[in-house]
């Protein structure tokens, strides 16, 4: 289409979940400037992340990405990190260990 509000900005179509979840607050603030996404806020945003990577093929580069925000400070979106890790746990290995389990002791 050729309206200007439909077409992609920021280049956010070409990056990956994983990358996109490595925003921090001023990253995720710069990115959707002008953008209606940016109405549900860093947090929010993170959440929704960790929910599409939870359900995506577990990979080695989205089990990094969310490990590295097990200690977030927002529950919300430490309880989704850990949702999102024992999906990859039990996808790969279905009679393991939940990691959401020993995230909640860790806490």
């Amino acid at each position: 289409t050729p309206e200007a509000d439909f077409l992609p900005r920021h280049g956010l179509d070409a990056a990956t979940l994983a990358e996109l979840f490595a925003w921090d607050e001023a990253a995720f603030l710069r990115n959707t400037e002008g953008g209606p996404i940016r109405r549900i806020g860093h947090e929010r945003w993170l959440r929704n992340l960790a929910v599409a990577l939870g359900n995506a093929p577990p990979t080695p580069e989205a089990a990094t990405a969310l490990r590295a925000r097990t200690a977030h400070p927002s529950a919300l979106v430490r309880e989704h990190v850990a949702w999102a890790l024992a999906r990859h746990a039990s996808a790969s290995d279905p009679g393991g260990t939940d990691p959401a389990h020993s995230l909640a002791g860790d806490a």
